[in-house]
């Protein structure tokens, strides 16, 4: 199965702390696939003088999506996420991996949502995103990824 992470940092050695990431899924998720630049943006639905680097990378992998959860969940951890963002209630963050597409699964339990419910209205998660993997489809929307970005640039201006 195909995964794709969203990764974001605005705190300590951002680059680093992409990079960091990017290993630890290597090491226990899967096969990095593709690996997108590092963006800066801006603090997305809170205020902060930090702005972040994010990224987006593919990873084949044979955990389940619930798994693949587990997993980054326990990576932010161990790479010192304390706080974690809930009720719209964003923080600075050292690392922040969110599960954003399995292959064409759709899923919505307690725990996951997949695809991610806010991805198509975040630029910083759509442009790197876009960078490896134009053509996947969102299998909500049935248009691909590149296709999403274009919209929501018109819709933004």
């Amino acid at each position: 199965m195909t995964v794709y992470l969203s990764l974001g940092t605005n705190l300590g050695d951002k680059e680093q702390n992409l990079q960091m990431a990017v290993q630890h899924i290597a090491e226990r998720i899967g096969h990095i696939n593709a690996l997108s630049a590092f963006c800066i943006t801006e603090p997305w639905g809170f205020d902060s003088d930090n702005s972040f680097l994010n990224a987006a990378v593919s990873v084949e992998t044979d955990y389940s999506p619930h798994e693949v959860l587990l997993i980054t969940q326990e990576i932010e951890r161990e790479l010192g996420r304390t706080i974690k963002s809930s009720d719209g209630q964003y923080h600075d963050r050292l690392i922040d991996i969110d599960l954003l597409l399995c292959d064409d699964i759709v899923l919505e339990t307690p725990t996951l949502t997949i695809p991610h419910p806010l991805m198509c209205e975040r630029l910083f998660v759509l442009e790197p995103l876009a960078q490896i993997a134009p053509d996947v489809l969102h299998p909500l929307q049935n248009i691909t990824i590149n296709q999403i970005l274009l919209n929501f640039r018109q819709k933004i201006g």
